[in-house]
């Protein structure tokens, strides 16, 4: 990797910091080629970015962005799973650590909020945005639902009585 493909990596990193919500640091222990591409793609469809770099040049990236302070976990062979919604990643690699040992969670941060392991394992536990979302909309629909099934209840039991009073002249 000659001076201006490393420059372009660390401009390239140093966006996606200033431009995420969250940041998993993980350290991969021999994953194959088929976990790792399992991994990318479950980050990919929670909307996430899972991606491997040199650590110098992640360090040299994180200078000036809020997750400077993540500068001690790029130690070793660590992949970075990034998100702009603060849950999608965690909430995949902690997910996948469970079903490998080759792959563990080092730690990470939340804007300028330095994560511990069980930080981010907390994090991954916490709705996403889009349930937040669809618990909101389902709490202010809920009201308006209920008084449409209170203005019909009196219509529907006169209906019932009058039915009654019907079935009974009839007989």
């Amino acid at each position: 990797m000659d001076r201006a493909e490393k420059a372009a990596a660390v401009a390239e990193l140093k966006q996606t910091f200033s431009e995420v919500g969250v940041v998993v640091v993980t350290r991969n222990l021999g994953l194959t080629v088929a976990q790792s591409t399992q991994l990318r793609t479950k980050m990919r469809e929670a909307g996430a970015v899972f991606k491997v770099s040199k650590n110098k040049l992640a360090k040299i990236a994180l200078d000036g962005t809020d997750y400077d302070g993540l500068g001690e976990y790029f130690t070793g062979p660590v992949g970075l799973a990034t998100s702009v919604d603060p849950v999608a990643a965690a909430k995949v690699a902690v997910d996948f650590a469970k079903t490998t040992d080759k792959f563990e969670i080092v730690g990470g941060g939340m804007g300028s909020t330095k994560l511990d392991v069980e930080g981010v394992k907390a994090l991954a536990t916490m709705p996403s945005l889009d349930e937040l979302r669809a618990k909101i909309v389902g709490l202010i629909v809920a009201p308006a639902t209920k008084i449409a099934t209170i203005t019909q209840a009196p219509a529907a039991q006169i209906a019932r009585v009058l039915a009654a009073y019907s079935e009974k002249e009839a007989a």
